[in-house]
């Protein structure tokens, strides 16, 4: 079983073993800062892509902004030209933008595979190899992290292989999430393949990541993988309380590590419905701050109002009023008409969160299967490949 005392990421170290999983459109500087305010871990941005970096477009120099009281500055890179790729982190070290760089081969949405990248990319075990060894090489004392699935598909699974690449590589942790490209968010989690990639790198820590929906889901994770702490992704949609529950409950275990998940007494935190209305208006009041636009913010807050209030009996004019905001006067206006004691309603508001989809073939590259080594041919075109875009 890993040690949860702590998170060990190079010189890092985290109090609480829990890390916010990048997510595209989600993992803002207002997100990051909400989730800190209710407990602790390692907080990830957006991913960017490296050729947007390297060219300083104005959206990735804002998605890799921090707010100053965040202690660990960390920042996810996505890219397929290992020479790109080094010129981003020689960037992010040259000009002291980050404290931990963990690099994307875990996205599975076509726009992103079908260039050869995220979760299709470790396929290519040379081009892989070269796109950790020169983000390592040009981080120095910056550590690197990779996060991945475990491959494209059943039958091309690419984690075991990726992780001793990566470990080989000189990075300081991997995570894996159990899912294949081609599940998706489908179905379950494949935790005996984290428990797998556990026992294949005892001398680096290994972070899990798939169906963690709840404190007591992560505990479980830890027991039966053996990982040194886990990855939260969609379990926070609307529910940034939820590192309170995993601060306490992670507390716990190290006091009482004999301790089952269901036998742990930690209180989880069930809001009233005026509580989560509040969390939400504070989620808005920080994107106004994080996009300097009070427009763009309520644009960008109405995707959270079904996570925010899932399971809660809101009326109907109520959540369309939510989804409809143009201002934070439209915010307070419909807060004001939630049923602030209304309590908590179990377990309507629990359980999976986000569209899970279906499974599905993933997009490739022509040829991609045909080799795990890159074509020669291809290897000049790898800079029109990057995509031209930030936050996924």
């Amino acid at each position: 079983m890993g040690d949860v005392s702590a998170l060990k990421i190079g010189p890092l170290e985290v109090s609480s073993p829990v890390v916010l999983a990048p997510m595209a459109g989600i993992t803002n500087s207002a997100f990051r800062r909400l989730c800190r305010e209710y407990g602790g871990g390692l907080f990830v941005c957006e991913m960017v892509t490296t050729r947007a970096l390297v060219e300083r477009t104005p959206e990735s120099l804002r998605l890799i902004r921090h707010d100053p009281d965040e202690q660990i500055r960390s920042i996810q890179l996505y890219g397929v030209d290992p020479v790109v790729v080094g010129q981003a982190v020689r960037m992010l070290v040259d000009e002291d933008r980050a404290d931990h760089i963990d690099l994307n081969f875990g996205c599975p949405v076509p726009k992103v595979t079908r260039k050869g990248g995220g979760a299709a990319l470790p396929w290519k075990r040379d081009l892989f190899e070269g796109i950790v060894r020169a983000a390592v090489r040009e981080a120095g004392r910056i550590p690197v992290t990779v996060k991945m699935r475990t491959g494209i598909d059943a039958d091309h699974l690419t984690y075991l292989d990726a992780g001793r690449i990566a470990r080989d590589a000189g990075v300081s942790a991997v995570a894996l999430h159990g899912r294949t490209a081609a599940e998706y968010y489908s179905g379950h989690a494949d935790w005996a393949a984290i428990a797998r990639l556990r026992e294949a790198l005892p001398d680096i820590p290994v972070l899990g990541n798939g169906d963690i929906w709840s404190a007591a889901d992560a505990v479980r994770m830890v027991r039966a993988t053996g990982v040194d702490g886990v990855v939260v992704g969609r379990g926070c949609l609307g529910r940034p309380w939820l590192f309170a529950e995993l601060e306490q409950a992670f507390a716990q275990f190290r006091a009482h590590p004999e301790l089952s998940a269901d036998a742990m007494d930690f209180q989880p935190v069930h809001p009233t419905l005026g509580q989560v209305g509040r969390a939400f208006r504070r989620h808005a009041e920080l994107l106004i701050s994080s996009f300097d636009s009070e427009e763009r913010a309520c644009r960008d807050i109405r995707k959270h109002v079904a996570w925010y209030f899932k399971g809660y009996p809101v009326g109907g004019d109520v959540r369309r009023g939510l989804a409809t905001v143009s201002s934070l006067a439209d915010i307070d206006f419909w807060v004001s008409q939630l049923d602030d004691g209304l309590p908590y309603p179990g377990e309507d508001a629990e359980g999976p969160r986000g569209r899970a989809g279906a499974p599905k073939t993933p997009h490739l590259p022509e040829g991609w299967l045909d080799s795990q080594e890159l074509d020669p041919a291809s290897r000049g075109e790898l800079h029109l490949a990057e995509l031209g875009v930030s936050g996924g």
